[in-house]
């Protein structure tokens, strides 16, 4: 198997177009970092490859990590190493690789943001093996993309580290992630079991989880609206704020305790919406609401 090839086995692998859940928040907290002004085309193609590198850094090394695990489940058995397309070792140097443009980005954009840049890595790769030991794995797992636009403002603006809006952007995507994460996380509760793996529906059951998880995006709604009442953002915003609190409410109508046949559609596809909304939102209003 040829490099280019065991390349585009790695970047199917990790859903390299799922980098959409992050990206547009990153963009967003940039753009009003930089307000009144806007960041340089330099700046955004660092932030871009931070963002890119740190998701698939994570990503590839949590396939590495979970690669027994995957084996034994019937849902993933069919992932690239478990499936033998592709060599832990191999993906592991792609992690390493990755980690590397991550830091090298870092250092290209300021100071602060290299002296960040190991924490961002322990944080991404670490949460794999958090489900090993604590149910708190889904919270990690969106704090892993809650650094997304924290990371960005301090990219454009680290001398505004303590202004409130990305610090209550990022907990808008924490609990978001979360929620969606024990969503997902309800297919393999039984698995989960007896594996003895850590995860809200394996603790505490389908019907609890689901409502663990509504509640964890009521928080990511008003996580949202206090980022609008503090930054004093307008109409824009606050109608992007509406609709994710309707497309939430979608995805948990349409997952229901006993039945999941439409987990896949809340996890990937509602939620990739939800960021093309607050792109939109943010945007319109930063350009068209002032």
């Amino acid at each position: 198997m040829n490099l280019l090839h065991r390349l585009s086995v790695v970047l199917d692998m990790i859903k390299i177009q799922h980098s959409v859940f992050a990206l547009p928040w990153a963009c967003v907290a940039a753009f009003y970092a930089a307000a009144p002004g806007r960041p340089t085309w330099a700046q955004g193609g660092w932030i871009l490859l931070a963002m890119v590198a740190a998701r698939s850094a994570a990503m590839a090394f949590n396939r590495v990590a979970d690669a027994k695990l995957d084996a034994e489940n019937p849902r993933t058995q069919n992932r690239a190493i478990p499936a033998g397309k592709l060599g832990a070792a191999f993906t592991l140097g792609f992690a390493l690789v990755m980690a590397g443009l991550l830091v090298l980005a870092a250092a290209m954009l300021n100071p602060l943001c290299l002296k960040l840049s190991p924490v961002a890595l322990a944080v991404t790769m670490g949460y794999s093996y958090t489900k090993r030991f604590t149910a708190l794995c889904h919270w990690v797992l969106g704090l892993s993309l809650a650094i997304a636009p924290v990371g960005a403002w301090l990219a454009v603006a680290p001398d505004k580290a303590a202004a409130p809006l990305p610090w209550l952007f990022g907990a808008s995507i924490l609990f978001w992630i979360a929620g969606a994460d024990i969503l997902y996380a309800c297919e393999d509760r039984e698995f989960d079991r007896r594996k003895g793996l850590r995860s809200v529906p394996a603790a505490l059951g389908i019907p609890a989880a689901l409502r663990v998880s509504l509640l964890c995006h009521v928080v990511t709604v008003a996580a949202l609206l206090a980022t609008g009442w503090t930054a004093g953002l307008g109409p824009w915003y606050h109608g992007a704020v509406g609709a994710i609190a309707l497309l939430l409410a979608y995805e948990h109508a349409i997952v229901k305790p006993h039945d999941l046949r439409r987990v896949n559609q809340a996890f990937f596809h509602v939620n990739a919406v939800v960021s093309g909304v607050i792109l939109a939102g943010g945007m319109l209003d930063l350009f068209l609401g002032r």
